[in-house]
């Protein structure tokens, strides 16, 4: 039988102490050239405002697709930016196992892959954490963040600051000016939709890891040229060459897949300055998926 899983199925389960771990084994085997996957498809309805994106992968343990709409035009208002669905095959018989909605696999994957990567980078007594945009991400990141460093200060910006404003009243954490925000904050997560770089590589301590999961389109970006001139490791070197303002409008070079750095390949410091730039892929979604899936069926 066909399952149907409903976000709240899905909340019930998914958590993040199991699902850090698999997005650390799901991305290693990307990069070990163990999944088969194209760079997503972007169909624009509307530049800026309505995007369609299709992501299939095949691993081997699950097969299948996500079809997620991007509509930053929802910003501020009742409806999500991001809604998806995801399509889980087995992969050894070809047999449909479930069909599940996945915005809130697509938020959880995404803070749980920066978690991972921020295990690696980060300064092994990191205690001030920064979160730039105040939405579905920052919360996201919050949440899993705290399961790999213990933080003792926690800061907030957004462009919106009555946003920002309830974003910390809801969390105890401090909303503050962005230059402000930035500086001395060891780790830092950049998840908006800015158009331009908002965030100086000038603010940056020596030694301070930054998650950069917003603004991934080719001519979008939250990072100035100086933030893209330390190490960068990404998700996929071919997606963020496509698809990654960050990346392509800087010409910043790639030192490793996040794959690489979970499976040993690659090795940094932790005293050099890091920045994880993430598009966000589908065996994320695939390898998730099948977690749930494995979990309820």
């Amino acid at each position: 039988m066909v399952l149907y899983l409903s976000e709240p199925d899905i909340a019930k389960v998914l958590t993040y102490e199991k699902l850090i771990p698999a997005m650390e084994q799901a991305l290693a085997a990307f990069s070990a050239g163990k999944v088969i996957q194209p760079v997503r498809q972007i169909l624009t309805i509307e530049e800026g405002k309505r995007f369609l994106g299709v992501m299939p992968a095949v691993t081997s343990d699950g097969m299948g697709a996500k079809l997620v709409a991007f509509y930053p035009k929802n910003e501020g208002t009742k409806h999500h930016t991001h809604t998806a669905t995801i399509s889980l095959f087995d992969p050894e018989t070809g047999e449909p196992l479930a069909f599940m909605d996945g915005r809130l696999i697509t938020e959880m994957r995404t803070a749980a892959v920066s978690a991972a990567v921020t295990r690696y980078a980060a300064l092994p007594d990191a205690k001030v954490l920064t979160l730039i945009g105040s939405g579905v991400q920052a919360e996201a990141h919050l949440h899993a963040l705290r399961h790999v460093c213990s933080f003792n200060e926690v800061r907030i910006w957004s462009r919106t600051a009555e946003n920002a404003r309830k974003f910390a009243d809801k969390h105890l954490v401090k909303a503050m000016e962005l230059e402000q925000a930035v500086r001395g904050a060891d780790v830092i997560v950049t998840a908006t939709n800015s158009l331009q770089a908002i965030v100086k590589g000038r603010w940056l301590k020596q030694g301070a890891h930054l998650n950069a999961v917003g603004s991934s389109r080719p001519s979008w970006r939250e990072l100035d040229d100086d933030v893209m001139g330390n190490v960068v490791i990404a998700d996929s070197r071919e997606a963020v060459l496509k698809e990654s303002g960050d990346v392509i409008l800087s010409r910043a070079q790639i030192f490793a897949e996040a794959g690489e750095i979970f499976a040993g390949a690659k090795i940094i410091s932790r005293e050099q300055t890091t920045v994880f730039k993430s598009v966000g892929l589908a065996v994320e979604d695939i390898a998730t998926a099948r977690l749930v899936y494995d979990m309820l069926a």
